[in-house]
């Protein structure tokens, strides 16, 4: 089972969240070609370090999951991927690794990639890992955005992925520990309609020019992908 990209596979049994293409979008778009340290928060199955990885060829990416069952899933895919060496999976929640990083006054990241838990209120799933996946049960918007400030260098960014009813809450948050909106990316899954899922980047530091918006969509209304869409994932997607 899993998913096969061009250049790795994930094996996501057992894991909260499967590959999704909100991850792709996000793994696919966030700016890592400078970046020499990147850090992925709630890595799942690893699918974002992988194409980090993939992208990079010189950083170092840690991959931090709570999950047991998904970080043993995340260390295999790495493990079974071109780039072992440079990927390091931490087995335990982004409170502890932020408040251990600090502590020992490790070096700070210049990206960091989160396709993170959304749901603020609503039914829960039955499953405990994909409850944890899906809602802010042991990770809140607050908690998240702390962590993001303090491990980021001066000229870091922080790269995520939401659905756009849950943007606002997070953009909140994040100017709470003062970390300004660079760009909000809006993502339509088909042309025409409206766009239902944000790639959002943050900043240490405010852009001159305040915050820019973009938008394009996934499919075109024959049900080919847009030419933003392929060139954003025709290095990872088989059939592209």
């Amino acid at each position: 089972m899993g998913f096969t990209f061009k250049q790795f596979h994930v094996d996501d049994f057992g894991c909260g969240m499967p590959v999704s293409t909100d991850s792709v979008l996000l793994g696919s778009w966030a700016p890592l070609s400078q970046a020499k340290r990147i850090l992925d928060i709630g890595a799942g199955s690893g699918l974002l370090s992988l194409m980090a990885a993939q992208r990079n060829h010189h950083a170092h990416i840690d991959a931090v999951e709570l999950d047991e069952t998904a970080a043993n899933a995340c260390k295999q895919n790495v493990a079974h991927s071109p780039w072992p060496a440079r990927i390091t999976v931490h087995q335990q929640s982004i409170q502890q690794f932020t408040e251990q990083a600090l502590s020992q006054q490790r070096a700070a990241y210049d990206v960091i990639l989160c396709n993170p838990p959304y749901f603020l209120s609503g039914p829960t799933a039955a499953n405990n890992a994909r409850a944890n996946a899906r809602h802010t049960l042991n990770l809140s918007f607050s908690e998240l955005m702390h962590s993001c400030h303090a491990l980021l260098s001066d000229n870091g960014l922080a790269c995520l992925v939401l659905p756009c009813t849950e943007a606002n809450n997070l953009i909140a948050a994040a100017a709470k520990v003062n970390l300004p909106l660079q760009l909000s990316v809006a993502v339509s899954s088909v042309s025409g309609k409206a766009a239902n899922r944000q790639l959002l980047l943050f900043s240490q530091q405010a852009a001159p020019t305040g915050c820019l918006s973009q938008s394009f969509d996934i499919l075109l209304r024959h049900g080919v992908y847009s030419d933003t869409m392929r060139a954003l994932t025709e290095d990872f997607y088989l059939k592209l």
